[in-house]
């Protein structure tokens, strides 16, 4: 349909090549409803007739339930959309639809539309997944579990500080998409294909319609820039690394060496010949689709760093990177978050590998310390103590008073006080004697959850609302269509 200068048509093979339509079905209903925001907007600064309005908004209206065939010439939706109501209402009217517009701010505005809902999809499933690690934190504020630094045994901690870890790490998830929506949500369209144009329109009354706040004011940026999009899926990235972490802790708890959680039946998967397995297959694919977000993020930012200035049809290669990520995010999400909700956690396993530790170590260091022994000769002494222990084969808590003297090298240190610490040492005592904020100290597990379940609260009220402004300006555009097709 654009191709009056160059005469010929595409070729089969080259339109295969060209063509977007097969992703741009994911943007369709945004360039449908883009269009009758533009539309109106024509329409309201008198640049079309009421009689012209109105045919083309019946035309867009009929395209809402259309299942666009992808067996045709054009080389997008945009194109195949304004062909189709030129077929229907004819090229003197519905060639008036594309006025002051350009398939270049059209597809900008195409693409902010997706990611702006999307955004409060994945926010929104994030924040049930925060929730369900909070919830289960709960259950498991005086749950004993070693934790680990270069996957070797370090402190003795609470399942439930674990949890909430990870529920942090997707806090700062949520809060980088919660940010970016407002650099997403603002209007391109009316930017044309670089410059602008000479008619009279008004591209802020364009972007309420569509719930839009504010404008891409330069033309050129508008219509050029992609940074809003990469932004999008470099915080989609972050949030799958952390949900791949989880997924490979989980992974490694629930085999037979560690047996510290089981996940239900149905996140798992057997093997086609050995009917004992029960393999994670789905915290496995959690991993390996986050490898595949990282690609996309990386192949975006090699398109863009590549171009000039001004619409480049490399541009075009990004939106399938944009679709696939939020379809891996919001499901990866969805199962995380039904997971936490059906595993089942094996508290005597946790203690058990606690107790066959040394995680009271630092706990008896730190208590030298309070007598007065400095820090790095606590630590000297502890490490004789652990030592002497492994070497025995006994915990801690069992050494005597004749092997606990031969680590003793200070004067102001006296076996009574070593032998008492070492007595009145536990891990318990550990967890409620840790106060530091942030700890794994059981008072701190409580602030802490109570915390983060009004910061869970707070943000679903800014995600609702913001849901809400949308679906309110698109309700109030449908209703405008409504009239001006009466």
């Amino acid at each position: 349909m654009y191709r009056s200068r160059l005469g010929k048509n595409l070729g089969k093979v080259t339109l295969d090549y060209v063509s977007s339509l097969n992703d741009d079905v994911e943007i369709a209903l945004y360039d449908i409803l883009g269009s009758q925001a533009h539309t109106i907007m024509l329409y309201e600064n008198k640049i079309i007739t009421k009689k012209e309005i109105k045919k083309i908004l019946n035309g867009l209206e009929g395209l809402k339930k259309e299942k666009f065939d992808k067996k045709t010439d054009s080389e997008d939706i945009h194109e195949l959309i304004e062909s189709l109501i030129i077929k229907k209402i004819g090229i003197d009217v519905g060639g008036k639809m594309h006025t002051a517009r350009s398939r270049n701010d059209q597809v900008a505005l195409d693409i902010r539309m997706k990611i702006r809902d999307d955004i409060n999809i994945v926010c929104q499933c994030l924040l049930d997944t925060i929730k369900s690690l909070v919830v289960l934190a709960k259950k498991h504020q005086e749950t004993i579990i070693p934790l680990y630094t270069h996957l070797q045994q370090a402190q003795v901690g609470l399942f439930s500080h674990y949890l909430l870890s990870y529920a942090d790490a997707l806090f700062r998830d949520l809060d980088r998409l919660y940010v970016t929506y407002g650099r997403v949500n603002e209007n391109p369209l009316g930017a044309g294909p670089i410059g602008g144009t000479s008619i009279p329109i008004d591209r802020i009354s364009t972007g309420k319609m569509l719930g839009l706040k504010g404008i891409v004011e330069n033309s050129i940026d508008a219509t050029t820039t992609r940074d809003s999009a990469v932004e999008y899926i470099a915080a989609i990235a972050i949030l799958m690394t952390n949900l791949s972490r989880v997924s490979k802790d989980f992974s490694i708890w629930s085999t037979s060496e560690f047996s510290f959680l089981e996940l239900s039946d149905e996140f798992t998967s057997p093997s086609s010949v050995m009917p004992q397995k029960k393999n994670p297959d789905i915290l496995e694919l959690t991993r390996g689709k986050t490898s595949h977000v990282i690609g996309s993020l990386t192949s975006m930012l090699s398109t863009i760093q590549g171009l000039p200035s001004g619409y480049s049809r490399d541009l075009q290669q990004l939106n399938p990177s944009i679709w696939s990520a939020s379809k891996i995010a919001i499901s990866a999400l969805l199962i995380m978050e039904s997971m936490l909700k059906t595993v089942v956690i094996n508290k005597k396993n946790m203690r058990k590998a606690a107790e066959d530790g040394y995680l009271i170590a630092l706990d008896l260091a730190e208590k030298l310390v309070h007598h007065d022994i400095s820090f790095r000769k606590s630590h000297q002494i502890i490490g004789r103590v652990v030592k002497l222990a492994h070497k025995s084969g006994k915990p801690i808590s069992k050494l005597n008073e004749s092997e606990v003297k031969k680590v003793i090298k200070d004067k102001k240190v006296s076996l009574k006080l070593l032998m008492e610490l070492i007595r009145t040492t536990t891990l318990t005592s550990s967890l409620h004697e840790r106060k530091s904020q942030g700890s794994s100290g059981i008072s701190e597990q409580k602030r802490m959850i109570k915390h983060r379940m009004g910061k869970i609260n707070a943000y679903q009220t800014g995600v609702k609302n913001r849901s809400d402004q949308v679906q309110n300006s698109l309700n109030k555009l449908n209703q405008k269509v409504k009239q001006l097709t009466r």
